[in-house]
């Protein structure tokens, strides 16, 4: 799958050698971007260092179980009702991460600099948790998985990605862990991303963020 593989690994290294200030949007429950975490914004792309070659030398072999790179297109957990189509996120140009429309009906959205699901590495999914217009939205109910939940992400070449929570965490959005959620891994995981926590009125948003930790399952 060029087109996934090539654009990606490019964008992919320029977040990895800034991880310690990428930051995150996710706009719930306001009309204004939030930064995920508070940090100091990335410089423009063009100024980031040059990425490594999109294939290293030498590639070690795929582990057991990791799919080849395919475009995600349904996210399903049963245990919190979701059943969404998936779009693709990139980044903006200041750096953050592209959210979907801020509507109580907009699906998922997967970060496409990120591995696909069932691809070795940590592949990133965002949604809205509620909007201030029409409620409860796509990952309203994140919060409530529990360790050995499944996940199943269906891909565009027709396989099925297959995972198991293994936590669930709350972080205050001055210390989201970005190197945490967005380092490589050596197997293929899944990050769901949303707000959550207290609701600040006077700054209308959230002040933390859910992030469900998930490894793939055979």
């Amino acid at each position: 799958m060029p087109r996934v593989r090539d654009r990606r690994a490019a964008a992919y290294a320029v977040v990895l050698a800034l991880l310690g200030t990428l930051t995150v949007t996710l706009g719930l429950r306001t009309e204004d971007a939030l930064p995920l975490p508070a940090a100091d914004p990335l410089p423009p792309l063009s100024a980031a260092p040059a990425p490594p070659p999109a294939r290293p030398p030498t590639v070690p072999p795929t582990p057991a179980g990791a799919l080849k790179p395919a475009i995600p297109v349904r996210l399903r957990i049963p245990a919190i009702g979701v059943d969404t189509s998936i779009m693709e996120l990139g980044l903006q140009r200041d750096g953050s991460l592209e959210v979907p429309p801020l509507r109580g009906d907009a699906p998922a959205g997967w970060y496409r600099h990120s591995p696909s699901p069932g691809e070795t590495g940590a592949s990133v999914l965002a949604g809205h948790v509620d909007t201030a217009r029409d409620g409860p939205a796509v990952f309203f109910r994140l919060r409530e998985l529990k360790a050995g939940d499944p996940i199943a992400v269906r891909r565009d070449d027709g396989s099925v990605a297959v995972f198991r929570v293994s936590r669930v965490a709350l972080y205050s959005k001055r210390d989201f862990p970005t190197a945490e959620v967005y380092a490589p891994i050596d197997r293929p995981g899944l990050r769901l991303i949303t707000c959550g926590g207290a609701f600040d009125r006077s700054e209308g948003s959230y002040r933390s963020n859910v992030v469900v930790f998930a490894d793939g399952s055979r």
